[in-house]
């Protein structure tokens, strides 16, 4: 019987990033759950200033506990990679592995202001104009294949400030580093020194890795590839 992936996406994106990867786990026989984050895409009705690292933590975590998830394998992209750390603090006993996608890898008590300083400008930028929501940054940024851009730009949504702003406790991310199972996938297409940072230190620290010739959006670029990889994983 095969794990279930529990697929955390990304600043400004939803459940609808992982459409095509979550129809390629599905065919292989797999559990998949691609919840949308509060605040965001089709629940971008619920968003409000309140709205933080701490409430997206908690969506993943409910969703685990209400649907009795065990075995889980977390992916988080990007942004979701805080999502995924802070969970890990709550799945203990329900987490099985943790798969990093082009993502963010918090140290205790850092938050995205503190691993991506490209963040941080956004937010004072935000701020000096009253905003509490940070516009989405657009698809051809992060070298999504063009043909998926417009869509992609459309269905982003704005990003509450605080869930950049807060941070992960020091037991989240112990409880990601005790896991046995760890792995870091890197986007090669997209120059990042924070994800290039964070592959480096996931290699210093033994996880196993891979680096894909694509974009950031590698669910969408390289569907069939990460799907490979997250089997692998599993």
């Amino acid at each position: 019987m095969r794990s279930t992936f529990l697929l955390v996406h990304g600043a400004w994106h939803g459940g609808w990033c992982w459409r095509r990867v979550e129809d390629r786990l599905r065919a292989r026989g797999a559990r998949v759950y691609a919840p949308t984050l509060t605040g965001l895409a089709d629940r971008d009705h619920l968003a409000t200033p309140e709205v933080g690292l701490a409430t997206h933590v908690a969506d993943v975590v409910r969703l685990a506990e209400v649907e009795g998830l065990s075995e889980v394998v977390l992916v988080g992209h990007s942004y979701g990679g805080m999502v995924a750390t802070g969970a890990c603090a709550h799945l203990q006993g329900r987490q099985r592995a943790i798969v990093m996608l082009d993502a963010f890898m918090p140290a205790a008590g850092q938050s995205m202001l503190d691993v991506s300083p490209r963040s941080a400008g956004m937010v004072e930028a935000a701020r000096a104009k009253g905003e509490w929501k940070l516009p989405p940054i657009p698809a051809a940024a992060f070298k999504v294949n063009e043909a998926d851009r417009a869509w992609v730009d459309a269905q982003c949504t704005p990003q509450p400030i605080a869930t950049f702003t807060e941070p992960v406790s020091a037991s989240a991310v112990a409880a990601r580093d005790r896991l046995q199972a760890k792995a870091y996938i890197r986007a090669t297409a997209t120059d990042s020194p924070w994800f290039d940072s964070a592959l480096a230190h996931a290699r210093s620290a033994g996880w196993r890795t891979w680096e894909v010739p694509c974009g950031h959006d590698v669910m969408l670029d390289m569907p069939d590839r990460l799907t490979e990889i997250l089997l692998e994983v599993e």
